[in-house]
């Protein structure tokens, strides 16, 4: 159904497109396909099949490499997680209103954040994978993505968003606001764009970090925010569907899951490391330039041999 190499090459895919902001979802769908890997891509978009019991761990792999990345900043936020709860008994209010200090903030931010996508995940996820994990229809939103991207650079330079920083203070000799400073309403903005990346070609990287850079966050602290956003979500899906693994869609697969894992692992800790030193500097531009050729040029060859699926 699947050989090692396959799996091997899918894991690294899974632990590159996860973090990059080109949609992982929509390579899993795209790539394959012109690999000539058919029944893999054609698998995506099936109501139950062995490739989805195979994609389980290589969501987990990615999901404990960034645990592993950012073990340091979760130490601190589930310790003001806790600190903030064992508050709010003291004082019998309610727990985000025990908050004191900005490790408190960001834990009770990521909580608010991962609302909406977990519980339209839930929800939806099902459907939107039916429906949109194809290749034309992936190849068509991943040049959404391009322009979401490119967008939300050009909007990032306006005026507007500069005050919007200014008006929370940023941070010394810069004109980006503190990340711990933002609001719940635009955390749970950023959470509620994080759900369109259910959609085959959107990138969930990629939409909060847009969605961040317009409430004033620079590159950095967008990508930061982003990724420990998608650690709780990703880990969660992934641990809600291990039991198909474990069934009659994991027979036979089960050996080139723990190699694809690996490779997703280890890929996403290598460009979790890339990214995040990448954003001091850089933008999100070649990422939707890129978006966008291999959106155009996938779609029209999509089209013209017929893999829709």
């Amino acid at each position: 159904m699947i050989t090692y190499v396959q799996a091997i090459v899918l894991g690294v895919i899974q632990g590159v497109t996860e973090l990059f902001p080109i949609s992982s979802l929509g390579q899993a769908v795209i790539l394959p396909t012109i690999f000539g890997w058919d029944d893999l891509a054609r698998a995506q978009s099936q109501p139950e099949s062995f490739y989805l019991a195979f994609v389980v761990g290589l969501h987990v792999a990615t999901a404990l490499a960034l645990l592993v990345y950012f073990w340091d900043d979760w130490r601190v936020i589930i310790g003001g997680f806790f600190r903030t709860c064992t508050a709010a008994a003291h004082e019998r209010t309610m727990p985000w209103r025990a908050i004191r200090t900005g490790d408190e903030r960001m834990a009770w931010l990521l909580v608010v954040a991962t609302i909406p996508a977990g519980i339209t995940g839930v929800a939806f996820e099902h459907l939107f994978r039916v429906t949109f994990a194809k290749p034309l229809f992936a190849a068509v939103f991943l040049m959404v993505n391009g322009v979401i991207l490119f967008v939300g650079e050009r909007v990032r330079r306006s005026a507007e968003v500069k005050a919007i920083a200014a008006e929370h203070g940023t941070y010394e000799g810069t004109e980006f606001r503190r990340l711990e400073t933002l609001e719940f309403r635009e955390a749970i903005i950023i959470g509620v764009a994080q759900v369109f990346a259910l959609i085959a070609g959107i990138s969930r990287s990629g939409i909060t970090m847009v969605a961040g850079l317009v409430r004033g966050l620079s590159h950095e602290d967008a990508a930061r925010f982003s990724f420990l956003l998608a650690t709780p979500i990703i880990l969660a899906a992934g641990l809600y569907k291990l039991p198909d693994l474990f069934g009659p869609l994991g027979d036979g697969i089960r050996g080139q899951v723990v190699a694809g894992s690996i490779a997703a692992g280890i890929a996403a800790y290598v460009t979790v490391r890339f990214l995040m030193r990448y954003f001091e500097t850089k933008t999100l531009m070649p990422f939707a330039i890129f978006c966008l050729v291999e959106g155009a040029i996938c779609t029209v060859g999509f089209a013209l041999t017929g893999h829709t699926f």
